[in-house]
């Protein structure tokens, strides 16, 4: 959620000091959002009577929301570990991504009941409704540089919901990336070290001079 929310300052406050601005595996049209979007139709899901019972969305619900998507995820990276607990590169590895992923905390319920509502239900960051603090979040406004870095293999926030991120916005120098990698990988991974963050920092360099 770290691209939605700098691409909601930037596109709220265009006149804030942003010199570039870099999204990753940033979703922004809710119609691509694959099982997310099904399983949130407000036909089927109370997000009020979500909200109104728990307050804050705990850690666990949130995370296994995620793992609902790919079920034997979890238990098949268990058989895994197993498989190759000698390899001391492959354990360093899967202990990175396991503190990662579990460190979790507890969601703010009214970000949550906005966001499935003005986001997934209503898709108003995609269609330019969207307002935050009687702010409108017009992206057309955003001016800077900007990097939409998205993963290939990402069934959290899928290239149909990525992809059209630099359409939004009005900037002039903008670039789209398909990396290898998942939603996590794509930026926590082992991999990342010599993916993403080279093609960042490269990227950021010939723009912060």
């Amino acid at each position: 959620m770290g691209g939605q929310f700098a691409l909601m300052y930037a596109g709220a406050y265009p006149e804030a000091p942003v010199k570039n601005l870099v999204c990753a595996a940033t979703p922004v049209d809710m119609e691509g959002m694959g099982l997310f979007r099904k399983w949130s139709d407000p036909r089927y899901f109370d997000v009020d009577r979500v909200v109104d019972t728990v307050g804050n969305i705990p850690p666990e619900m949130m995370l296994r929301s995620f793992e609902m998507l790919r079920p034997l995820d979890r238990w098949t990276s268990y058989l895994r570990l197993v498989d190759r607990l000698w390899d001391p590169a492959f354990v360093y590895g899967y202990r990175i991504m396991y503190k990662w992923t579990n460190e979790q905390i507890p969601f703010p319920g009214e970000v949550y009941r906005q966001f499935t509502r003005e986001l997934m239900w209503e898709n108003k960051l995609m269609t330019g409704k969207l307002s935050i603090g009687g702010r409108r979040v017009d992206t057309q406004a955003i001016t800077c540089p900007v990097l939409n870095v998205m993963a290939e293999h990402d069934h959290i926030a899928p290239y149909a919901a990525t992809k059209p991120l630099t359409s939004l916005v009005g900037s002039k120098d903008k670039e789209d990336v398909l990396m290898k990698g998942g939603h996590v990988s794509l930026v926590a991974g082992k991999n990342a070290v010599g993916r993403l963050w080279p093609k960042v920092a490269e990227w950021l360099g010939e723009r912060s001079v």
